[in-house]
């Protein structure tokens, strides 16, 4: 008797869905990777944010129409292989899981560093402990099933835009004052400044990309052919506004260079930022509110990496015992249990700079088979112009290449290193 995969049940409304969107995207991108691309760019930060932007919206519209038209579990993953080939569809699954890892420790690593210095410990011995820590806890919450995940999504993100409002409100008076100075001069002097622009705008753009969980969690949305793409589209919209406050606020009020020399040191630049608005009640808010984000990103990454493997399972790229889900049908068990474990090593690393950048590559190449997945929609599921993928497929692919060298290279590597896997398991399972 042949048996059909088990499904997930539909549970997620526009607001839960935006706020999973959001949840994912509000946390290392504005509390990490803007101080990170600051030390890239200098001032220029600001306009890499909006340029990642405007690639974003064209991957975000991109993403919306697929998982309009095909609405389960696994994203990019699931549309390679309807819309491509098995071969693109396999890449774009193992540079999710790559990718979304690697942020999940940054997160992590993030959480950590935000940590510390609310509690005045100024020693990075404790760093990794409490990623690990972090990283253990929110597996846990994750195997407890969607629902009981969703409302903590939804306290973390309040938490977290209150904590990003006060921040904008306090640094204005230090921008009206020290914003000429702090700005200018605009690009940074050091090296290429357009190559350091590009760099800047490809680390960025991986700051938008947790539209993707709503995508990615296709399977667990009701009327997901209207709810998923203005789920996306609003978190989009809030995402782009809040970026830019805290980026033009961040670097007028106190300079580029704090904001990326506490990113590389303590991971925890916004803190360090609001503490030189000489208001000890700002900079505390900050560190909670960061605190929170980097939970809600690392919550949000867990699920949506399990449902990728979950996808990944069901088609046998990926062991069969990760397609496993409870008698419940809430939680793919088995995979959060993995994508907890692989987490956890990448938070090893320690370094928030290298997970960070190796995200922007790998990120960048599983969108560029997103858009190309979009240009083979027909007229009926397309819901807009086709050139917004062709612009969002040429951007991704452009950008990729601005990271560091070497972590391009290794990003190529791994993909070599995936297709193999995926040859043999291919060969096996046709020989059983």
């Amino acid at each position: 008797m042949v048996t059909s995969p088990q499904t997930l049940k539909r549970e997620l409304g526009v607001f839960g869905a935006t706020m999973m969107g959001m949840g994912s995207i509000l946390g290392t991108g504005v509390f990490v990777s803007i101080g990170i691309a600051a030390g890239i760019a200098g001032p220029a930060v600001i306009l890499a944010i909006a340029l990642a932007a405007l690639v974003a919206i064209c991957n975000g519209l991109n993403s919306a129409q697929l998982a309009a038209n095909h609405a389960v579990s696994g994203g990019t993953y699931e549309y390679g292989y309807r819309y491509l080939n098995r071969w693109l569809g396999f890449t774009a699954g193992w540079m999710f899981l790559l990718a979304k890892s690697a942020s999940a420790a940054t997160a992590a690593l993030g959480f950590g560093g935000y940590f510390l210095n609310l509690a005045g410990i100024d020693s990075r011995d404790y760093l990794v402990p409490l990623g690990l820590a972090a990283v253990v806890a929110l597996t846990l919450v994750v195997l407890s099933g969607l629902r009981r995940s969703n409302v903590t999504n939804i306290i973390i993100v309040s938490v977290t835009m209150f904590a990003l409002a006060l921040f904008v409100v306090g640094g204005l008076p230090a921008l009206v004052s020290q914003g000429e100075q702090n700005l200018t001069p605009f690009f940074n002097p050091d090296g290429n400044p357009i190559a350091n622009l590009l760099q800047a705008t490809a680390l960025m753009f991986v700051a938008y990309t947790g539209y993707g969980r709503i995508a990615t969690m296709g399977e667990e949305v009701r009327e997901p052919r209207r709810i998923i793409p203005r789920a996306i589209i609003s978190a989009m919209i809030l995402t782009m506004i809040v970026y830019i406050s805290v980026a033009v606020t961040g670097v007028g009020a106190v300079g580029a260079e704090i904001l990326a020399g506490t990113a590389q040191t303590q991971a925890a630049p916004l803190e360090i930022a609001a503490r030189e608005y000489n208001a000890p009640l700002i900079a505390l808010v900050v560190a909670v509110g960061a605190i929170t984000a980097m939970l809600g990103v690392l919550l949000n990454l867990i699920l949506g990496l399990s449902r990728v493997l979950l996808a990944m399972g069901r088609r046998r790229d990926m062991p069969a015992v990760t397609a496993r889900i409870n008698t419940a049908n809430s939680t793919p068990y088995v995979a959060v249990a993995v994508i907890g474990l692989l987490i956890f090593a990448l938070v090893l690393i320690g370094d928030v700079k290298t997970t960070w950048s190796f995200s922007a590559f790998t990120v960048l190449i599983y969108y560029s088979i997103t858009n190309l997945s979009a240009l083979q929609l027909s007229a009926e599921e397309r819901l807009y112009p086709k050139w917004i993928a062709w612009v969002g497929l040429a951007a991704c692919l452009f950008l990729a290449f601005w990271v560091e060298v070497q972590i391009w290279l290794v990003g190529l590597g791994m993909i070599a290193l995936g297709l193999i896997w995926h040859a043999l398991a291919r060969r096996f399972s046709s020989g059983r």
